[in-house]
């Protein structure tokens, strides 16, 4: 079937402001096949289904949009209480003298743009290809995009338990920046990583994480995305579990104008665990859209989707979630839940929740609702002489408290808590 008009006339348009980086035979092929399979499928638009609530465009115009850098470029530091190894980039460029020796007990890192010019490497058998099969049933076009064009990103080999947590730092310090990165995690059987990321990373941000989890390996994740307000991205995460392995990822998200976070998660192994979950606090020209696709391929997977937003001034919340048991994937447990507090009546949230199944004996359930501050609790709260202002304020953090406690640390949630905490206090009135 052939391309729509509109649709070439972007992608071509958008490829002609960018240059293929160059590397290794094996580098070359895979980010030709990745722009060969682009060109077939062609950038988003809003006709397109899994993008009819949210606008691509900013995402696939040939130059990139301006924002705004913020007052301080101090980095609000969420993890200031983890023991942790910092890669930093700036505007999607690797600072060496910012980060730390990329050293560390069972683990081992490495630059793609180091990696993709050498002839051997345990990327060339796995890089785009969690991607590549993302696409299938639903095509993720800037993905693709990704891959071709990805410049720089970390190679992270995790051989066993790694006592240090992994701390991605993106800074923002040109009003222009248009940054591409592509990370590729590979956890051994029966290892240990923790990843977290934080900051806006550039004015335009279009970043992948391919994680291949093998047996009894578990991967935790934590992010925070915020400060500056004028920024847009596109996030994804392709993953792929062994049998008895853990996946789990949580996304705090504060300010952007436009936020779009993608996980695609594929269950391959007996006994596998993969919770995805995420609180968005929002005010005003905020757009923040959480789509997931869980995939169950194997016997007794649990899996649990958690989203919650808080949506005031005309702030827009999207979330598209769903779960596909495929044939054979028995004892399957998914659960999905997505829910918007809206604090006046000029915000929106729209939700696409959806099971599809193909076998008979799983528990699987979804549900979504959106709704504003529970007046009888409120009432409550004032009787027993608690301000109004902050007896919503306390409403709201126990609203979002169902995604929060899907992060494992006590600490981190706590922090989590204090910075939601932050958000809504700066708000009031």
């Amino acid at each position: 079937m052939a391309l729509p008009q509109t649709k070439e006339d972007v992608t071509e348009a958008r490829l002609s402001t960018m240059q293929m980086p160059q590397g290794a035979g094996w580098a070359n092929a895979l980010r030709e096949n990745a722009l060969s399979r682009l060109r077939a499928v062609g950038l988003p638009d809003r006709r397109d289904e899994y993008w009819k609530y949210t606008r691509p465009d900013t995402l696939v115009q040939a130059q990139g949009p301006q924002a705004a850098l913020f007052a301080t470029q101090e980095e609000d530091e969420l993890f200031g209480g983890v023991e942790r190894l910092q890669i930093v980039f700036v505007d999607g460029v690797f600072d060496a003298e910012a980060s730390d020796d990329l050293s560390g007990e069972n683990v081992k890192i490495e630059r793609l743009a180091e990696v993709c010019e050498t002839d051997i490497h345990w990327a060339k058998d796995l890089y785009g290809v969690l991607e590549t099969n993302g696409q299938t049933p639903v095509a993720r076009p800037l993905a693709t995009l990704n891959t071709a064009m990805a410049t720089d990103g970390v190679m992270i080999h995790a051989t066993g338990k790694v006592s240090k947590a992994i701390h991605l730092v993106y800074h923002h310090k040109s009003t222009s920046s248009d940054a591409i990165l592509h990370h590729l995690i590979k956890l051994e059987e029966g290892a240990d990583l923790t990843i977290l990321e934080s900051g806006p990373a550039a004015a335009r941000f279009n970043k992948v994480m391919e994680v291949e989890i093998a047996d009894n390996a578990r991967f935790h994740h934590v992010r925070k995305q915020g400060r500056d307000h004028e920024r847009v991205a596109v996030t994804h995460i392709f993953a792929r579990l062994g049998r008895e392995s853990a996946f789990k990822s949580f996304t705090l998200t504060a300010n952007g104008v436009m936020t779009r976070n993608e996980c695609v998660i594929e269950l391959t192994g007996d006994d596998a665990v993969a919770h995805v979950a995420g609180a968005a606090v929002g005010d005003g020209d905020f757009h923040h859209d959480d789509t997931v696709f869980i995939t169950h391929d194997a016997e007794r997977c649990e899996s649990r989707q958690v989203f919650k937003k808080v949506l005031r001034n005309g702030a827009t919340g999207v979330f598209q979630g769903k779960i596909l048991v495929k044939a054979g994937a028995q004892k399957t447990d998914g659960y999905q839940i997505s829910q918007s507090l809206l604090l006046d009546g000029d915000s929106q949230f729209l939700a696409k929740p959806e099971l599809e199944i193909y076998a008979d004996d799983v528990i699987c359930s979804h549900g979504s609702t959106s709704g504003a501050i529970d007046e009888e609790g409120l009432f409550y709260m004032r009787a027993r002489g608690i301000p109004e202002s902050t007896a919503t304020d306390l409403l709201t953090l126990a609203f979002l408290a169902e995604a929060v406690q899907e992060v494992e640390d006590e600490g981190l949630r706590e922090d989590i808590n204090s910075r939601l905490s932050g958000w809504l206090e700066r708000r009031r009135g």
